[in-house]
C-alpha cells in the first residue's frame, strides 16, 4: 500500500516530520507537560494516520476535491475554486490541465466574460467522480471505523467549523475534512508567525529538547513518535536556523548530542504564543462543548488509525 504525503502543498517527497508516526503501534510521545494548542497537534497526528491508511496520492486527493465540486455545479472562475478548496492558484492550474487531458473536465469560454473560463464535468469526468466518492466512502469508513455514524456525523460536523463557511459544502467526508481542516489551522498558524522565518511546527522539537537536555536524535524521534528520517530532517532545519547545536556526545563520540540554543528558546516562546492563539481560534470556531468532543472523537479515530495500519 502506497503512503500519501501528509503535506498538501509542499514540495513533492516533503513530509512534516514533527508528526509523520513512526508506525502503527509508535509511541504516542513522552513530553513532561501538556503543550498548549494540543488539539492542533492531535489533529495533526490523526492526519498523519490517514496517510498511513490511505493509497490515495496527494495529486488525486487533489484530484477528488475539484471534480466533487464540479459534480454539484459548473464554476466559473477557477481562482474563487481553488481559494475555496485551499489550493494554491499554480496547483490549480495544474490540477485542471491534468482533468483535462483525462477528459473528465472541460473549460468553455464564459460568454460574459471572454477572459474567463467555466469549468465543468464531462460524461467521463462524472463517471470517475462516481467511483472515486465510492473509494472515499470505504476509505472514511476505515478510518473511522471505531465510532458509531452519529459520532462520525458530529466529527465531520466539528471539522466543517474548521474551514471557511465558502468552503464548508465543498468538502465532504472525514479523509478530506481532517486534511482541509489542518492544512487551513497551520496556514493560519504560519500566518501569525509571518516574518520571523519561523514554523508552526518546530514546537513541539523544541520543546522536547527544552525537556530532555541535551540528547541524541533517537531520543528525539522517540519522545516525538517520528521516524528517524524525519527527525533528521527536522534537526536540519532547526540546525540552519541556529535554533539548535548539534554538538558531540561525549558518552559517544559516534552520535551527536543536541541542544536548544539561546535563540531557539526565545523563538520557542515566540511560537508558543502562536500556538496559544491558534487554539483560541479553534475553540471560538468550535463553540461551547466543541473542543471537547472534537478532541474525544480525534482520540477515537486515533486508535481506529492505529488498527487500521496494524500487519
Amino acid at each position: 500500500m502506497r503512503r500519501a504525503r501528509s503535506e498538501v502543498h509542499e514540495p513533492a517527497g516533503r513530509v512534516d516530520p514533527a508528526v509523520a508516526p513512526v508506525g502503527s503501534d509508535g509511541p504516542a510521545g513522552v513530553l513532561p507537560e501538556p503543550l498548549p494548542g494540543e488539539l492542533f497537534f492531535l489533529l495533526r497526528r490523526v492526519r498523519a494516520k490517514f496517510s498511513l491508511v490511505s493509497d490515495c496520492a496527494e495529486t488525486a486527493s487533489r484530484d477528488f476535491l475539484v471534480l466533487d465540486a464540479l459534480g454539484g455545479q459548473d464554476w466559473a472562475s477557477q481562482i474563487d475554486l481553488a481559494e475555496r478548496l485551499g489550493i494554491n492558484r499554480t496547483i490549480m492550474v495544474q490540477v485542471i490541465d491534468r482533468l483535462e487531458d483525462r477528459g473528465e473536465v472541460q473549460r468553455t469560454r464564459d460568454p460574459g466574460n471572454r477572459r474567463q473560463y467555466v469549468l465543468s464535468l464531462t460524461e467521463r469526468g462524472r463517471a470517475a467522480l462516481g467511483d472515486q466518492r465510492l473509494a472515499v466512502a470505504e476509505r472514511d469508513a476505515l478510518l473511522t471505523s471505531a465510532l458509531t455514524r452519529k459520532e462520525t456525523a458530529r466529527l465531520n460536523e466539528l471539522l466543517a467549523l474548521l474551514l471557511p463557511a465558502s468552503a464548508r459544502p465543498l468538502v465532504r467526508g472525514s479523509e478530506n475534512l481532517v486534511a482541509q481542516a489542518d492544512l487551513r489551522l497551520r496556514r493560519q498558524g504560519d500566518d501569525k508567525l509571518a516574518g520571523t522565518g519561523l514554523r508552526l511546527r518546530f514546537y513541539r522539537p523544541l520543546s522536547a529538547l527544552a525537556a530532555l537536555g541535551p540528547c541524541s536524535q533517537q531520543q528525539l524521534a522517540e519522545s516525538l513518535a517520528i521516524t528517524g528520517p524525519a527527525a533528521s530532517q527536522l534537526v536540519d532545519d532547526l540546525v540552519r536556523q541556529q535554533l539548535v547545536h548539534r554538538g558531540q556526545d561525549p558518552h559517544d563520540r559516534r552520535r551527536y548530542a543536541l541542544e536548544v540554543t539561546a535563540p531557539g528558546r526565545e523563538a520557542r516562546a515566540v511560537i508558543a504564543t502562536a500556538v496559544r492563539q491558534l487554539a483560541a481560534d479553534m475553540t471560538a470556531l468550535l463553540g461551547p462543548g466543541g473542543e471537547d468532543d472534537l478532541r474525544a472523537l480525534l482520540l477515537k479515530v486515533d486508535s481506529a488509525a492505529i488498527t487500521a495500519t496494524a500487519p
